[in-house]
């Protein structure tokens, strides 16, 4: 797949970066591309860059994109080679779930945009009263 890639440099994870990140999900086998690394380094970046002002934000929508990801892999047993492949969704899971403690509800959903803040000149998408019909009075 053109334009994917999947790299870490141990050496900055002080910077908070895609290869930090990379670091505290333990996602750092990078050397087999998509067949060893769960997150590309674009994946990992478009989190980063929804939630510019908030760590724990960008991290929790990688968790809970590697949770719906890694859902559906089950335990295989080859001859005496056993894959426990819920494990790591397991663990993911149990991240998940201690941060969506820790930030603030509501602050999970989907990032806001220009003009849904309330701060432009356009009413929101949704308000009270606007299935009112303006020329009866009745509501649909």
């Amino acid at each position: 797949m053109a334009g994917v890639s999947y790299t870490y440099s141990p050496e900055n994870i002080k910077e908070a970066g895609k290869d930090r990140m990379r670091f505290e999900l333990g996602d750092t086998m990078t050397e087999g591309q998509a067949d060893t690394t769960a997150l590309s380094d674009e994946e990992i970046q478009a989190a980063l860059d929804t939630y510019p002002g908030s760590w724990k934000r960008a991290k929790l929508m990688l968790l809970e994109s590697l949770c719906r990801r890694f859902a559906y892999e089950v335990d295989t047993k080859t001859d005496s080679l056993w894959l426990y492949m819920q494990e790591r969704a397991k663990l993911w899971r149990a991240d998940y779930e201690q941060l969506k403690k820790e930030v603030p509800a509501g602050s999970c959903s989907v990032p806001q945009t220009e003009g849904s803040t309330g701060n432009s000149s356009r009413p929101p998408y949704f308000y009270s009263g606007m299935q009112k019909n303006g020329r009866t009075g009745d509501i649909w």
